[in-house]
């Protein structure tokens, strides 16, 4: 079964899935990986017939802070503030700092097919007086949540200490006070200039009743509190959070002993890795989720999160590498499985499952949808850098019928990936400039060998023409192999050929994309360089610096 399904299968009675997310700065695509995971959930358990809720909330009353400070975006200025009373520092008509960088990021969710039944917003709880009832249940059982940090993570917390963050009515500030001395309705607070090391209070001192907004809990109390104020029974969370003696570690025992409620099922999931490392801010291209969004299509994003299971690290680097066109062949793979067609590769045992959940719709007709017709993304990207070529022309060509609406909106989304991949993430191996004018003068260094092969292979695609990439490709093995001649310097051969270049792009997908009778004429051509008025026979070509791309 697929991990969703087993999930689904072993509970009872009615459920509520819930997640939030701190909005501290630009919004990394390793973020998408819960929300995406919370969908799956959600869709798995209504699959099995049991009412479903799916919230998502925003903690924006979290003061902006020191994993603030790391993003390119953050506003020193008002680091100690609650992110919901930072001004929108991009002045694009969000009411504060929290409201854009959430928004930006929630806005990819409908796109994706997540659809969370609620969004709320923790600027919004504390003023409705919601979690007035738990924060007066944190004061009254102070002692035991300082025994709890104390016995679970090993923080001692000064003598006096209450678990309670006031609103500084002076400055603003959230991250500097220090409450002590409840007395059933009020407590007296401090905003300390030395609290914190990333934020400098004003030294306001002075007593405040802590509720209908004017304070907040500290984070694990007020995660707690949310499974109550919710009736959350399953929340996912990071593998950062579920470390022994960490923050959810905190939360379910504060759940337990200060709420008295259950914690709700925890799956904890991995990161997503970009170049080997862990995604932790916005930095360096590729990073922000809305970024990577406008290159993978919602299908294929939804994909990269769910081909491995939730403690399965991800690792993801569109710069420079195939990475985006391997997650489009991926889907495409299980689109063929899915619709009855035998694919290339070993596939999952749960195949049908994971095409079925990477769809946008969940009642979608699974089998209508992996019959479209879906163009290779490899294929696409060598047609759209090929002058005068009509694209949709030559793709309905391949199919070989029409295209139906929504195969064309298939390939205008494709095309449109295609062109942010080419412009911000391509190899330069990717990039191609045909040479159609005259054989590319770099062919002089050619091997005998090698523009033997490619007269070979002339004559084999003229009696035989391939009709794809595939069979451009086992064409190009088939005579290499009975040539005896190794494969970096057969592809490196054609490269240099059409490219001028010894690398370059999956050589079938780069000759299927061109006119039949141009790839016969012009390999015909490399063979032949030696009778060129002022040829080389290329002698010198014995040394093997091809590129193997195949």
């Amino acid at each position: 079964m697929y991990w969703a399904d087993e999930l689904a299968s072993t509970v009872d009675g009615p459920q509520v899935v819930n997640d939030s997310k701190t909005p501290s700065g630009t919004v990394h695509v390793g973020s998408l990986r819960g929300p995406v995971i919370l969908d799956v959930i959600a869709r798995a358990l209504r699959d099995r017939g049991v009412p479903t809720t799916l919230l998502y909330g925003v903690d924006d009353m979290d003061p902006m802070d020191a994993q603030a400070l790391l993003t390119p975006d953050a506003v020193e200025r008002e680091m100690g503030r609650p992110l919901s009373r930072v001004a929108d520092q991009v002045g694009d008509c969000h009411a504060s700092y929290a409201r854009h960088h959430a928004q930006i990021f929630i806005d990819i969710f409908d796109g994706l097919g997540i659809r969370p039944d609620r969004y709320y917003w923790m600027s919004d709880i504390y003023p409705s007086g919601a979690l007035d009832p738990f924060i007066r249940t944190a004061l009254d059982r102070a002692e035991v949540v300082r025994d709890l940090y104390r016995r679970i993570s090993r923080v001692e917390r000064p003598a006096g200490w209450l678990p309670i963050s006031v609103v500084c009515h002076t400055c603003g500030k959230v991250g500097t006070t220090l409450a002590r001395d409840w007395d059933g309705a009020t407590v007296a607070f401090e905003c300390v200039p030395d609290y914190v090391t990333w934020a400098s209070g004003c030294g306001t001192i002075g007593r405040i009743a802590p509720f209908g907004g004017a304070a907040k809990l500290p984070w694990n109390l007020e995660w707690a509190a949310q499974w109550s104020l919710f009736g959350v029974t399953i929340e996912p969370c990071g593998k950062d959070l579920a470390t022994a003696g960490g923050s959810r570690d905190r939360s379910d025992a504060l759940a337990r002993e200060v709420f008295d409620r259950e914690p709700p099922r925890n799956l904890a999931y991995e990161f997503l890795n970009i170049g080997g490392r862990k995604m932790s801010t916005s930095k360096g291209r590729g990073a922000a989720a809305h970024e990577i969004a406008e290159v993978l299509p919602p299908e294929q994003l939804r994909l990269l999160f769910l081909r491995p299971r939730p403690n399965q690290v991800i690792e993801f680097d569109p710069d420079g590498t195939d990475a985006v066109p391997r997650v489009f062949d991926e889907f495409d793979r299980l689109a063929g499985a899915a619709a009855g067609r035998e694919v290339k590769g070993e596939l999952p045992a749960d195949a049908d499952r994971i095409f079925r959940y990477a769809l946008l719709d969940p009642s979608a007709d699974v089998a209508a949808e992996a019959s479209r017709y879906r163009p290779a993304f490899a294929h696409l990207a060598l047609l759209a850098q090929i002058p005068g070529v009509d694209v949709a022309g030559r793709v309905t060509a391949e199919k070989g019928t029409e295209l139906s609406v929504e195969e064309r909106r298939i390939l205008e989304e494709r095309l449109a990936a295609v062109a942010g991949w080419l412009d911000s993430y391509a190899p330069e191996r990717a990039r191609i400039e045909i040479r159609r004018d005259a054989l590319p003068a770099e062919a002089a260094a050619l091997g005998e060998d090698q523009r033997a092969w490619l007269g070979a292979l002339a004559r084999a695609a003229e009696e035989t023409p391939p009709a794809s990439g595939d069979a451009w490709q086992a064409l190009i093995f088939a005579v290499a192999e009975a040539a005896a001649l190794p494969a970096g310097r057969a592809f490196g051969a054609l490269y240099v050929a059409f490219l001028g270049r010894t690398n370059g792009p999956r050589a079938g997908w780069l000759l299927a994309s061109l006119e039949a009778d141009f790839v016969v004429d012009r390999l015909r051509a490399a063979a032949g360089w030696r009778d060129r008025p002022g040829g080389n026979d290329g002698a010198a070509g014995g040394r093997d610096t091809t590129e193997a791309v195949g």
